[in-house]
């Protein structure tokens, strides 16, 4: 496994922002769960990391490597959803 780091990371449709300046470090080996009302941005958060959406601003770095273009294929990671 490997840490994911956020850094500042924001979400534009258009003129809406959506995520304004989300900052969040998670180390190796640790286990993390979004909770938050609907309609606040968790899917769209997880979807960023994984490279589903596109990065208004900010970086995504998984390790050391900072992954904001890079396909989804090459990211190297899962995610689970429930509802």
């Amino acid at each position: 496994m490997a840490s994911v780091t956020l850094q500042n990371v924001e979400k534009d449709y258009g003129a809406l922002r959506i995520l304004h300046g989300v900052d969040l470090e998670i180390a190796d080996g640790e286990f993390v769960v979004l909770v938050g009302p609907s309609g606040c941005g968790k899917s769209t958060l997880l979807r960023m990391i994984a490279g589903l959406e596109e990065v208004t601003g900010g970086q995504i770095h998984i390790g050391e490597r900072l992954v904001n273009d890079v396909a989804p294929k090459d990211r190297d990671i899962a995610m689970v959803f429930q509802s």
